[in-house]
């Protein structure tokens, strides 16, 4: 006998060890990147600011740049109502005798975009030598006072919305398409209720409506569910590290929330109004503080984000469904063998011979069904039993 040559260990590819370090690397950097990024030297642009006076508004226009668009206004009253609607950010005029400045704000806008028109202005009137008083007329909810529960909220959802699209990639092998959407679609209504509820008659810190704001709420989590299922499904395991970068990186961190949109670089402006995490903080704002005022244009993205994921998916999915198992073709009976020939010795049926049926579609690439699958009971034809066939040779004879 021979002995056995040494066993030598499998050595692994470095792309195994790789792949998941880099990932890692990249999101931890995108995500530092962008957050302390955003915050480091935020530089306002052409925030809207309504002035009265067409002298008061040249010096200002002068004297500031491009970091206020300088909108004049033909009374307080018209610029006040522009400022309710978020139409602008600020109203600036003169007082009652001519030469003091009065300032009115919306702090519901953002603490970041409202503190930085402030001091734009005060430093006008402090060059000017006049004296600037500011008053907030869209003041935050007492329960907000910082202005961030809608971008927790919207976080939140996000989130969750997220984290179950993972778990559905999973039970893409058990579960058949429409059951999965049917999960994804009432989850996402069940986390818009949920998250509705205790941010707003809970805890007071969103004084939106309840039902528009679930809505909104059930849009975000349906569009993060399906966008991260989408992406899994036609990208394999980077859709996922992919679904993180642009949804709860990217996403969230030009929501606006934070560091407001006229204080962002005119990328991020652009990102953040296409993204479902800055649609959805845009929404709660305009139902909460400004009349719903521009709550249909975060609405309509939303709506494209899920609806266009789901789409992609079914598409997806239906094209790679696999073709039905062919039936199984009927028996004959053995050939009665003359005297002196060879008779076939008779075959024992093994648990390999076993034919296995999978009716689940799989769209990810990784229940696909093979030798490899794991086989259920349910799903299974039984072999014939080793006797009769060994009993139906016999007969023969």
């Amino acid at each position: 006998m021979h002995p056995h040559p040494p066993h030598h260990r499998r050595s692994r590819p470095i792309r195994i060890w790789l792949q998941p370090f880099l990932i890692g690397l990249v999101i931890v950097s995108a995500f530092v990147s962008c957050y302390v990024g955003l915050m480091r030297d935020p530089q306002p642009h052409r925030i809207p600011v309504a002035v009265t006076g067409a002298q008061l508004a040249n010096k200002v226009q002068q004297a500031l740049g491009d970091s206020i668009d300088v909108r004049r206004a033909d009374s307080t009253t018209e610029a006040r109502d522009a400022l309710r609607h978020r139409d602008i950010v600020a109203v600036l005029g003169s007082g009652p005798h001519g030469k003091d400045l009065k300032l009115d704000v919306a702090s519901a806008n953002g603490l970041s975009t409202t503190t930085a028109v402030t001091k734009l202005v005060t430093a006008y009137a402090h060059g000017a030598d006049q004296h600037l008083s500011v008053s907030d007329i869209v003041p935050l909810d007492r329960y907000d006072a910082r202005g961030l529960a809608g971008f927790y909220v919207s976080f939140g959802v996000t989130l969750s919305g997220f984290a179950l699209a993972q778990n559905v990639v999973g039970l893409s092998g058990l579960l058949h398409l429409r059951h999965r959407f049917t999960l994804m679609a009432v989850f996402a209504a069940a986390s818009g209720l949920v998250a509705a509820a205790i941010a707003g008659p809970i805890l007071d810190a969103v004084p939106a409506p309840y039902l528009p704001l679930a809505f909104v709420l059930a849009l975000l989590a349906a569009a993060a569910a399906f966008t991260t299922k989408m992406l899994a499904t036609y990208v394999g395991p980077l859709g996922i590290p992919l679904a993180t970068l642009l949804l709860l990186t990217v996403g969230n961190s030009t929501s606006g929330a934070t560091v407001g949109t006229d204080l962002m670089p005119s990328g991020a402006r652009t990102v953040s109004a296409l993204l479902p995490p800055g649609a959805a903080v845009r929404a709660i704002a305009d139902l909460s503080y400004f009349q719903s005022s521009h709550v249909l244009a975060p609405l309509a993205t939303l709506i494209l984000w899920a609806a266009g994921s789901a789409v992609l998916l079914a598409f997806r999915t239906t094209k790679q469904r696999p073709a039905a198992p062919a039936p199984p073709q009927p028996q004959t009976a053995p050939t009665p063998h003359r005297s002196g020939e060879d008779r076939p010795t008779p075959h024992r049926a093994t648990a390999d011979d076993t034919p296995t049926i999978h009716w689940a579609d799989t769209d990810e690439g990784h229940f696909a069904p093979g030798n490899d699958t794991t086989r259920h009971p349910a799903f299974t034809v039984p072999p014939k039993e080793p006797d009769t066939i060994l009993k139906a040779s016999s007969d023969c004879v």
